[in-house]
């Protein structure tokens, strides 16, 4: 959807930058607020495993929606994604800190590394395949590929979900269960605030990061030379979303290896600590932007796969780590809601992307991307400056 939403607005249904921006950015924000109402009927009524079944259903409607060229089905079709959406993707992720029990944390947050490694293993072949489709074939047949890739997905979930985790994603809230009628505590409230603070740092990232599929995507195809003369061949704009993905899978694993490695010598970086790395490394990826939106004609690529390299590495310190953090500071009668709370900072970070890459012509390109560049820059330094106060608050929560 990332690789071709943007594109597919602006060149098929003709809409103005502006308009593009907007819907894309209210797109993908919503996409991570309903997460909110899929993780409280899974915390109250479904469980995790029937609310990834919902989702996924729902999504590949969405994605087959999509390919039906006409208006009320783009609308439609964003709509049940939108919906699906929410009751998978916070779910699964509660899913996966389900299966680490209290004495397996030192590896969780490689656990949950190696899952975001999972993920990116299919987001770095979704834009070869459904990029080329729609660029060169027909948008309407790339979104059609995506609705068969859900479909795989799902039938691979319902043959494995028993197989594999038969004691994992079942309701919490029982009349029984009384851990989870009992009042929240002094250090369980805590832990709550903690999850807070590190969403509204991580608002700052993904406003930045989320740049890739809007305004990073229209200077890939404006303003970047994708011609590779010993192939006599320029690649499709959508390529461009299959770095970050490609750049997951090679690091991820080395990531997760250096995470047990330094807490075995007790040098691993507190959560706060990686908050402000990701978000000075974004930084990083946005001056090379400034850089090269400076220059006269069209740049070489590789500015672009630049950026992208320390955006995920940015990624990698934050993404991961956030996810496994929730998992491990959440009291579990609020374990999905929690998740879901989690995603709430992309709602409002998607949002602000939107709106903000909306702007793309009305700024000169070079200030354009000087904006990210001291957003992220200053709240990185923040984030450094508490990250004491807020590991004390985790109650040695690692």
């Amino acid at each position: 959807m990332r690789a071709l939403l943007t594109l597919y607005m602006v060149k098929y249904l003709l809409f103005n930058t502006e308009k593009a921006g907007s819907i894309y950015g209210m797109y993908t924000g919503l996409v991570y607020l309903t997460p909110l109402l899929g993780g409280y009927i899974a915390d109250r009524y479904l469980g995790q495993k029937k609310c990834i079944m919902i989702g996924a259903i729902l999504m590949m409607l969405g994605h087959f929606s999509m390919a039906i060229p006409d208006l009320p089905f783009f609308y439609t079709a964003l709509g049940l994604l939108i919906l699906g959406n929410g009751f998978f993707k916070p779910n699964i992720s509660t899913m996966v800190g389900q299966l680490y029990d209290g004495k397996a944390d030192g590896k969780r947050d490689a656990g949950f590394t190696i899952f975001y490694m999972g993920i990116n293993l299919g987001a770095f072949f979704s834009p070869l395949v459904c990029g080329t489709l729609g660029e060169k074939v027909g948008f309407h047949y790339g979104f059609a590929a995506a609705g068969v890739g859900m479909f795989f997905g799902l039938l691979i979930y319902l043959w494995g979900k028993e197989k594999f985790c038969p004691n994992i994603g079942n309701t919490c809230i029982t009349p029984a269960n009384i851990e989870c009628k009992a009042p929240l505590t002094i250090e369980e409230k805590h832990k709550i605030a903690v999850i807070f603070i590190l969403m509204f740092f991580s608002i700052f990232f993904w406003a930045s990061f989320e740049q890739a599929g809007s305004s990073l995507t229209l200077f890939a195809d404006r303003s970047t030379d994708r011609f590779i003369s010993f192939l006599n061949w320029e690649f499709p704009v959508s390529y461009f979303q299959s770095i970050n993905p490609l750049l997951i899978i090679l690091l991820a694993s080395l990531f997760s290896r250096m995470w047990i490695d330094l807490s075995s010598i007790n040098k691993n970086p507190s959560v706060p600590v990686k908050f402000a790395l990701g978000l000075f490394l974004v930084c990083i990826g946005f001056i090379l932007m400034v850089f090269a939106a400076s220059m006269p004609g069209k740049v070489s690529f590789l500015w672009l796969l630049a950026v992208y390299l320390f955006h995920t590495l940015g990624e990698l310190c934050i993404s991961p780590v956030g996810l496994s953090v929730v998992t491990k500071l959440a009291p579990v009668k609020f374990a999905s809601l929690l998740m879901a709370t989690w995603f709430l900072a992309s709602f409002f970070a998607n949002i602000t992307a939107g709106v903000f890459a909306g702007k793309y012509d009305l700024l000169s390109t070079p200030q354009f991307f000087m904006l990210p560049v001291l957003i992220t820059g200053v709240a990185g330094i923040i984030a450094l400056i508490f990250a004491k106060f807020i590991k004390r608050l985790m109650h040695g929560i690692e």
